[in-house]
């Protein structure tokens, strides 16, 4: 469970595998090479045996992508990795692109030469995705071919590790809030209404959701790694690796949950000979689609029925995750008092930042897992937006700096992500006035009002308004969606610069962080998560409107707030939010941590 700070990768990986990779693929008679980072189940978290593009290239982000071709290679990262990319990847092997802007379509139109040949594992790469690479790469004369044998899992050989085979248990009513019969039948309808007979999910989340139970196949998440075959009568095929069936597995599961092999699954697929086929082009791998067609089946683009019911929680799951959030306010005020206290004169470096936060969650005795590995950044580190300390990187805070910490635990009853900026010393004026745009953002969303049908896409200026008035902005989403004991990252609501389709709907989980980063200096993030939901009629008003219910509950460091920027509404909204941290947690931590807290959410 606990974080370690050893590099899993270093730059030598390019200089090291790449030849390799490039042996493989000339031995099938490819020119080139498609290297995502997704794995076979479209994961954004991996398990290390899946964790294909950190072998190939050095890089550890949970996006990117890379390119290799005969005798040139590219890397592809988005403005959340630009600084840690390059501390990672050896620049000799690899040019550095934005995976946004062009991205792998863009590099292919120019760097493929007529007549070449670039192989893809159809296993890794959604259709959609698919489709945009086989139309650039169409316009330089080459062509994409699908491989049987993937060459870089040839060159990883023996080296690579095995697959994970965490035990898959249940998820007991008490936390999920419907039964997974219920859930089935309810998904089954959904199914029929679009005129499908069955649906596949590869999903990890998906399937957790829908069958009641959790794993832990994937890093941080409790997910298991499975397929599933849905039919529109509620009944399913679950394809588990019997390593990770427990004995109570099937009866958890019930008569009408068929268990069986991923072996098993080609097989299945086959019996789906003539039925009409839901299957998401965005989640699922294009073999999903290739092997229906090929065995008679007649496929239905759509997106995955589990969802959108998935992220809008139930009333069981938000009271879950409201305690738990609670809960985890103990610890970050634990942890927010030794900073403001002990910290500011011993300056511990990231690492031991890390440590006594972890260590905090621990003492709860209800932690599972962290949702992710924490992110605690010192002065310039905290500009590496996701940065992970490691024992090279490792900085010990200086007074007159920064701390970013962002970090998350997972709960059976609730998954928690919050970041807090935090003073060490005395803040500059610079730093205080950054800082209070960043709040101003936060708060505007944390407050506003919308009508149903709105999408996240349409919210996202409020979080940077504020920070675009002074010419500056930040290079990541606003918000994204949360699980209940699940990912932390969960779609399909966001909220981003990004287009974005998916109406907010009550009962949605979503964080709340915009950020600034001053390269080279130091990083300012405020998050919190919350959910929609119905808002208080407005008076006057004709159209009933959503809003947001904030979720975490941790003091935001009000040495760092710039008062006079903030208008009165702002002012009364952060007295309000810093009344209810105490109110919730403060008769839960230990007397001298209330002390602290009198004092840290006082009014401004």
């Amino acid at each position: 469970m606990r974080q370690t700070f050893e590099e899993t990768t270093d730059r030598s990986f390019g200089p090291r595998h790449v030849p390799l990779i490039r042996q493989a693929m000339a031995a099938q008679g490819l020119d080139g090479f498609l290297v995502p980072h997704e794995d076979e189940h479209q994961n954004e978290y991996l398990p290390e045996a899946n964790d294909r593009l950190a072998w190939a290239t050095g890089f550890t982000g949970s996006a990117g992508a890379a390119v290799i071709l005969k005798d040139k290679a590219a890397v592809f990262v988005d403005g959340r990795y630009t600084l840690q990319v390059r501390d990672q990847v050896d620049e000799a092997t690899f040019e550095i692109r934005d995976l946004v802007e062009g991205g792998v379509p863009a590099y292919l139109e120019t760097a493929a030469g007529p007549g070449q040949v670039v192989g893809y594992d159809p296993r890794l790469h959604s259709p959609d995705a698919l489709d945009r690479l086989k139309a650039a790469i169409a316009r330089a004369g080459a062509q994409l071919k699908p491989v049987a044998a993937n060459p870089l899992d040839q060159a990883w050989g023996a080296e690579r590790p095995a697959q994970p085979i965490a035990p898959v248990v249940a998820q007991p009513l008490a936390y999920s809030g419907e039964d997974s019969a219920d859930k089935r039948a309810r998904i089954g309808k959904a199914l029929a209404a679009r005129g499908a007979d069955a649906t596949v999910l590869t999903a990890p989340s998906s399937i957790a959701w829908l069958f009641n139970v959790r794993g832990g196949d994937v890093i941080r998440s409790p997910l298991p790694l499975a397929q599933a075959i849905l039919n529109k009568d509620g009944t399913a095929r679950l394809f588990l690796d019997p390593a990770k069936v427990t004995a109570e597995l099937p009866a958890w599961l019930g008569n009408q949950v068929t268990l069986e092999t991923p072996d098993d699954l080609p097989g299945a697929l086959v019996d789906l000979k003539g039925k009409r086929v839901l299957v998401d082009p965005g989640l699922s791998s294009a073999w999903y689609f290739e092997a229906l067609s090929e065995a008679g089946a007649e496929v239905v683009r759509g997106e995955d029925p589990c969802a959108l019911p998935r992220a809008a929680k139930n009333q069981v799951e938000i009271a879950g995750t409201t305690e738990a959030h609670a809960r985890d306010g103990v610890a970050l005020a634990r942890f927010l008092h030794w900073l403001a206290t002990e910290a500011q004169t011993s300056l511990p470096d990231e690492v031991e930042v890390v440590s006594r936060l972890e260590g905090f969650r621990q003492e709860t005795g209800a932690m599972k897992d962290l949702s992710f590995d924490t992110i605690a950044g010192a002065a310039s580190n905290g500009a590496i937006v996701h940065y992970r300390p490691t024992t090279r990187l490792n900085k010990q805070t200086v007074s007159g700096s920064l701390l970013l910490v962002d970090s998350g635990a997972q709960y059976l009853d609730g998954t928690t992500d919050v970041t807090r900026t935090v003073a060490i010393g005395e803040p500059s004026q610079e730093m205080r006035e950054r800082f209070t745009l960043v709040l101003k953002g936060h708060l505007a969303l944390a407050a506003i009002r919308f009508p149903a049908g709105t999408t996240g896409s349409a919210l996202d200026i409020l979080a940077r308004a504020p920070l675009w008035a002074r010419g500056l902005d930040y290079d990541h989403g606003t918000g994204h969606g949360v699980g209940s004991y699940l990912g932390v990252h969960e779609g399909p609501q966001r909220i981003s610069k990004l287009p974005n389709f998916v109406a907010l709907q009550p009962g949605m989980i979503l964080s709340n962080e915009p950020g600034y980063y001053k390269e080279g200096a130091y990083g300012i993030r405020i998050e919190n998560l919350q959910y929609v939901t119905e808002a208080a009629p407005i008076a006057g008003g004709e159209r009933p409107m959503l809003g947001f219910e904030t979720l975490t509950l941790a003091p935001i460091d009000r040495r760092l707030i710039e008062v006079s920027l903030l208008t009165p509404e702002e002012r009364t909204q952060m007295d309000a939010y810093h009344a209810r941290v105490l109110k919730v947690v403060g008769p839960r931590v230990p007397a001298e941590v209330r002390t602290w807290m009198e004092e840290a959410c006082a009014p401004l």
